[in-house]
């Protein structure tokens, strides 16, 4: 092949290898409404011209930003370790390790990785993970009705409505019949929650802490659904662990949840984790891969792939998911980040952020026009009420460099004067101070 010296030369050799005389016919089947227009691309640039454009661009955002949000993601303290040993070449590069006498170290990580989500969460299997949150409890919720062989699905209303809406997204060409129940004064409304738990039903989806930062003991409406032949579902929230009651404890069958504050920062969003636990009992109903443990010919622990229910395996067609895909180095971080601060670390930490949330809400609530939602025990978020829309708060202590909530006026219209609060170890006395001096002064000045 030869060498073609300029881009215009090496584009028209393209398109006439490909039988086009132009640019314009390879875009032919897009209507030319829907073709974009000038990409108004500048003039190229050096690389140092272009580091030092990047760094202008990249200072224009909120970097340095004190951290009250939550609604699913939070901002935790990550050892250094996390970093240091998830970004060794080893774990960096590795990939879905098919061939086990070459990937002992990826799967025996995974396999320590499942064993700490049990020990967590008090269930007895976990898969290799998988994309984030929401996906988990949409695969869960999928795993109840392959289970039960029924199809109706009962969701309490404080369920995290990102998770809700990926759900409603996964399962709107599906025959499945949804149940959403609202939330009353925080907690899961007992009543309504049974009035619609039927024969039908597959399982009933639960939150706890639930996205309104309440807390509950599920207990009950466990064994209401068991009374019908039904499952329970609980979405958690991994951190809440070292003090709350465990979901094995309250006799959940599948337990999910988003990883991101095991070790894994906010990043814009992502790569995220979710992770997934069950009984063993269910196991071959389970998405995506579990690792395990055996001896090799020579009587040597190995670790392999026990179970792969992928539609890229054997199963095809009758694969538990095809969107299974695990989340490896980043469950790797979980790992790493459960190992280090251990069973009397992640008890500390719970501790520690339940406390600074209750600091909080004690200086919240002497601000005048503030109201701090009480009817509910909580973990470390909360819901206060303002006298304005939330929205207004937000944005004066954006200028103040302090993301002051998540404003539930999102995703429920009638509570636009309403803030989601969160609380983590991270948080100082001082920091918590100055949030509630922000609020009162962008309220009343």
């Amino acid at each position: 092949m030869s060498f073609i010296p300029n881009g215009i030369n090496a584009r028209t050799e393209m398109l006439k290898t490909i039988g086009l005389d132009d640019i314009d016919q390879l875009f032919s089947s897009i209507p030319s409404d829907l073709r974009s227009g000038s990409l108004d691309i500048p003039e190229g640039r050096s690389e140092f011209e272009v580091e030092k454009h990047i760094r202008t661009l990249g200072a224009r955002n909120y970097s340095n930003l004190t951290y009250f949000i939550g609604g699913g993601f939070y901002d935790h303290f990550i050892p250094s370790a996390v970093d240091s040993l998830s970004s060794r070449g080893e774990f960096f590069t590795a990939y879905t390790p098919y061939q086990p006498e070459a990937s002992q170290g990826t799967l025996q990580a995974i396999y320590e990785y499942q064993s700490c989500i049990c020990r967590l969460t008090g269930m007895e299997v976990a898969n290799a993970s998988v994309y984030d949150g929401g996906t988990a409890l949409y695969e869960a919720a999928m795993m109840a009705i392959r289970i039960t062989k029924r199809n109706k699905i009962v969701m309490d209303g404080g369920v995290n409505p990102i998770y809700r809406k990926m759900i409603n997204s996964y399962t709107h060409n599906l025959n499945i019949g949804f149940s959403e129940v609202p939330v009353c004064h925080g907690q899961s409304d007992r009543d309504e929650i049974e009035k619609h738990i039927d024969e039908d039903t597959a399982a009933v989806i639960l939150q706890n802490p639930n996205f309104f930062g309440a807390v509950d003991d599920h207990s009950d409406i466990v064994n209401k659904a068991h009374e019908h032949g039904a499952l329970v579902i609980s979405s958690v929230y991994p951190i809440s662990l070292g003090m709350l009651k465990t979901p094995a404890e309250m006799g959940v069958d599948i337990v999910t949840g988003e990883g991101q504050s095991l070790g894994i920062p906010l990043s814009f969003g992502g790569p995220y984790l979710g992770f997934m636990a069950t009984r063993e009992k269910f196991i071959r109903m389970m998405p995506g891969r579990i690792c395990g443990e055996t001896v090799d010919t020579k009587g040597r622990r190995a670790y392999v792939l026990t179970f792969q229910t992928r539609e890229q395996h054997i199963r095809r067609e009758k694969a538990n998911s095809n969107i299974c895909s695990n989340q490896s180095l980043c469950a790797l971080r979980a790992l790493i980040y459960m190992s280090l601060v251990g069973n009397a670390g992640l008890k500390n930490i719970a501790t520690q952020c339940r406390d600074k949330a209750e600091f909080t809400k004690e200086k919240l609530s002497n601000i005048d026009g503030v109201h701090v939602m009480s009817s509910s025990p909580t973990f470390n978020e909360f819901t206060i009420q303002l006298p304005v829309n939330a929205n207004q708060v937000i944005g004066r202590l954006i200028e103040k460099g302090i993301a002051a909530g998540f404003p539930l006026g999102r995703y429920y219209p009638e509570m636009e004067n309403y803030l989601l609060v969160a609380v983590t170890e991270k948080r100082s006395k001082h920091e918590i101070i100055m949030f509630a001096d922000a609020i009162e002064d962008a309220l009343w000045n």
